[in-house]
């Protein structure tokens, strides 16, 4: 039979290794999901920011153009 203060130590170490269980998986969990983002979106923001940009400039290259040889 288990004495009062094993019991308590148990309980103790569940509770204990439960909290640090959940930390790491959030800590691994962010991390994963920082690394998968940087490598997915990261690439296709650059494209899309640089496509956006350049029709950006572009448009507002031809209406200055246009005003001017007006």
């Amino acid at each position: 039979m288990k004495s009062v203060r094993d019991k308590v130590r148990d309980q103790v170490w569940e509770q204990v290794a439960d909290q640090v269980e959940e930390q790491v998986e959030d800590q691994v969990e962010e991390q994963v999901e920082d690394q998968v983002w940087e490598q997915v979106w990261g690439p296709v923001g650059n494209q899309v920011g640089g496509q956006v940009g350049g029709q950006v400039r572009d448009q507002v290259g031809d209406q200055t153009k246009k005003e001017l040889n007006q």
